[in-house]
């Protein structure tokens, strides 16, 4: 008896392509001319099973690049933020592999494309602020909530601002291209940071002796 065909495997199949497709067209053509047709047409696929699954090219590029996310922690071999009980120098390892993730076409073409087309689209700015951005910031705060309950920072030192301290600069030379980045620009980056509000330990961290600030 012959089996019959496995539809979700065959789903999954096209699912994968059509998202590899779109990662590597955006980076070839750019976003303006990206469209679903050539998605499609790269995947293998009718470009009526992507309109099936996506509204959009947009979106179709949102879950492209949630899923390189994916596997990018993947690579690295981190199931969550390090905590090595040395704060900057896990905030350094995290901040160079953003910095290596950002040189990497495969990463920054997307996510050039997501955050232009998500300043102009507010409801795909939300989705992706919702599903990727939110859930890496998650991982900073929880790093900085247990540095906080290991005594390292100041007691009510706010942990959101501290980690658009530490993204923001960092986000702002990479989106504008006012400078190169590197590995030595994010521990200087660390160390400013922890600096000022008191979080410097160990040979990887901002300095001994720096006096604890509050951070309103």
């Amino acid at each position: 008896m012959t089996k019959a065909p496995d539809s979700s495997r065959r789903s999954e199949h096209s699912r994968r392509a059509i998202l590899d497709s779109a990662l590597a067209l955006v980076g070839e053509v750019g976003y303006n001319k990206l469209t679903i047709e050539a998605i499609a047409a790269r995947a293998g696929v009718g470009k009526q099973t992507i309109y099936r699954w996506w509204p959009s090219k947009a979106a179709v590029l949102l879950d492209a690049s949630l899923a390189l996310s994916g596997e990018a922690w993947t690579d690295t071999g981190w199931s969550g933020f390090p905590d090595t009980g040395d704060l900057a120098a896990d905030l350094k390892a995290v901040l160079r592999a953003t910095v290596d993730e950002f040189a990497d076409p495969r990463y920054e073409a997307p996510a050039r494309a997501l955050t232009a087309a998500g300043a102009t689209d507010p409801e795909l700015g939300a989705r992706f602020t919702e599903q990727l951005l939110e859930p890496q910031l998650a991982l900073y705060e929880a790093r900085l909530r247990s540095a906080r309950q290991a005594g390292q920072l100041a007691e009510d030192v706010d942990v959101r601002l501290v980690v658009e301290m530490l993204l923001g600069p960092l986000t702002y030379r990479w989106l504008l291209r006012l400078a190169p980045l590197s590995h030595a620009y994010t521990d200087a980056l660390v160390d400013s940071v922890l600096g000022g509000v008191g979080g410097g330990s160990g040979d990887g961290g901002a300095g001994g002796g720096v006096a604890k600030v509050t951070v309103r």
